[in-house]
């Protein structure tokens, strides 16, 4: 009585860890990820407005229609990433995600930000440099440590009304976004 019982539980055991195995696995075998989708949009050291989500078309990356949305891909290989711009006064958030699509930082103006956004991206290595004094920031960065050197930025606002978006596109496309060696 004891042994099959036994039996029972030892292979309820063993598939439930197969099972989070499988499921924590997937995301890393998957051929179309967002960072392979973006890869066409040239966004490398600059903010590209993605054109906006219409009802009833195609949606591969699983865009909001109602925001606004810059994306800005950074290799901090090359040397810290800076983000700077001022966005209108409505809702906006910034979010960094590496390859894996595992967001490394986030934040919204809801923060004390305000309209000015103004982002440092560093690496270990160059964040060891900056609490040495050896590299030179502007006083009010936000400093972000990122574990990847690779990251892809993306800034997304919120417009009160449809009438105001295009506003909200330049104003976006104003931002700065780029590695400085």
């Amino acid at each position: 009585m004891i042994r099959p019982l036994l039996w029972l539980v030892a292979g309820a055991v063993l598939g439930g860890i197969i099972h989070i195995f499988v499921i924590l696995m997937l995301p890393a075998l998957a051929e179309q990820s967002v960072w392979t989708r973006v890869a066409e949009i040239d966004t490398d050291n600059r903010m590209a407005i993605l054109p906006p989500v219409k009802a009833g078309e195609a949606n591969p990356l699983g865009l909001d229609p109602e925001l606004v949305y810059g994306l800005c891909r950074v290799d901090l290989s090359q040397g810290p990433a800076y983000v700077k711009g001022t966005l209108p006064d409505a809702f906006w958030s910034v979010a960094l995600f590496n390859q894996s699509g595992i967001i490394a930082y986030s934040t919204t103006n809801r923060d004390g930000i305000g309209q000015v956004l103004d982002l440092g991206i560093f690496n270990a290595s160059q964040t060891r440099l900056l609490a040495q004094q050896q590299l030179d920031v502007a006083e009010g960065l936000l400093v972000v440590e990122s574990t990847s050197d690779k990251l892809l930025v993306l800034v997304r606002l919120a417009p009160p009304h449809d009438v105001v978006r295009g506003r909200f596109e330049r104003s976006l496309a104003n931002v700065t976004c780029g590695t400085r060696p």
